[in-house]
Order: structure tokens, then sequence, then C-alpha cells
């Protein structure tokens, strides 16, 4: 008994002087990269060069990315980096890719073999499913980054346009 109110009042000790010091430790974020941050569309899709959102608005902070390289905010996303960074807006940077109409993934549920392979490539967790059962995608989740494709050995995701009938209203909406 002893020993367990020992180790109680030690642990309370610790949880205590840890809470201290992430209060007098806690590094604040650039607040430059979160307003940057938060202009860009948060589709995690990589096709900037940077692995998502947020290390590309730090790039563009510290003025090793250029305010056009975000292929899905396209130029209104240009146009609002520009205004808010006192720049000159650019056309979209072509090395990078087009802006193109809104996506969505769809699987061929009889095709799909549940290999499990778009789970995880998928950075919005839009795609439900488990190994050796069939997968489907959450349309009103999924931003069309289009990196289940590669990871599909079957071939059998696709991505449609919104204006194709996808409802967004139906969670589980397949092919």
């Amino acid at each position: 008994m002893l020993a367990i109110l020992a180790l109680t009042l030690l642990f309370g000790l610790l949880g205590w002087l840890l809470a201290l010091a992430h209060r007098h430790f806690h590094l604040a974020g650039d607040p430059l990269t979160e307003e940057i941050n938060a202009l860009l569309p948060q589709i995690q899709c990589g096709q900037c060069g940077f692995p998502g959102c947020r290390p590309y608005a730090e790039a563009i902070a510290h003025g090793a990315a250029d305010i056009n390289q975000c292929p899905p905010g396209g130029t209104e996303t240009i146009r609002l980096l520009a205004e808010f960074l006192g720049r000159e807006a650019k056309p979209q940077d072509p090395h990078y890719g087009l802006q193109k109409p809104p996506l969505v993934a769809v699987i061929d549920e009889p095709r799909c073999i549940g290999c499990a392979l778009c789970l995880t490539a998928c950075p919005v967790d839009a795609i439900l499913g488990a190994a050796k059962f069939m997968h489907t995608v959450i349309a009103s989740e999924c931003t069309g980054c289009e990196l289940c494709i590669p990871s599909c050995p079957v071939d059998c995701i696709d991505l449609v346009t919104l204006d194709a009938g996808v409802a967004l209203d139906d969670p589980t909406r397949t092919g």
C-alpha cells in the first residue's frame, strides 16, 4: 500500500513538472506560416513538391517556394496568397500541374481485391475498407488528390468530376 502511494505521488509530481516545463518551454508557431497555411486548400496532395500544405506554407514563408505551385488551389489561391503577402500574382506554374475541375475517387468494387494499399495512400482517410474486403470512398471527404490511383495493383480506382453525378450527400458512393 505504501508503494502505491509513493508511486502515485512520484508520478503526480512528474506530471506537474512536465506541465510546468511545457508552459515554460512552449514554442510558438510561426504566425506567418499559420496564416499562409490557412489560405491553402488543405488537400495534402503533394503536387506542389512538398509532402503537404503545411510544409508548403513553411517554404513560402521562408522564401523557399513560390506562391504558384498549388494546382488544386488554382488561381484563387495564388490571388489570395499574393494579396496577403503583398506580391504580384503569377500564373500557375505548369511544372506542378494545372488546376482541374473538382475530382472524386470512385472504386470499381467488383474489381477490388481488398489489398488495402489505397487506404494508406489516402492522406485524408476518405477510403473505407479492410484487408480482403471491398473498399469504398466517402465522396464528401475525397479531395481528388490522385494519390490512391498508383497504389492500386488492379487499377480499380478512377477519378470522376463532381459534375458527373457523384452524390456528395451519399457517404458511401461507389462506382
